[in-house]
């Protein structure tokens, strides 16, 4: 895979990743699972936001519009059947 042919990811989406995995209290490897990215990605972006804090992922000012998409699409398809899991067991 040629530099050209990775993927890239914007801060916004590294910074909602490394929030998920944080305080979802889900495992990593089921985070990454949930946004389609590598465990070592998250790890890596993770140990990132700790050492360098809001300084984190300053990127080119470019951002990725489909990234935030995909994230808000899953974030919706957790809160939907989270409300459904609720109705069931109410």
């Amino acid at each position: 895979m040629t530099r050209k042919d990775r993927k890239r990811y914007s801060r916004e989406f590294k910074l909602e990743a490394v929030r998920m995995a944080n305080e979802s209290g889900k495992p990593v490897a089921e985070v990454a699972r949930e946004l389609d990215i590598s465990v070592h990605h998250l790890y890596r972006w993770r140990n990132e936001a700790s050492k360098q804090g809001e300084a984190v992922f300053p990127g080119h000012g470019k951002t990725n519009s489909q990234d935030e998409l995909t994230i808000l699409r899953r974030e919706n398809a957790r809160l939907r059947e989270e409300r459904e899991r609720g109705q069931i067991f109410s």
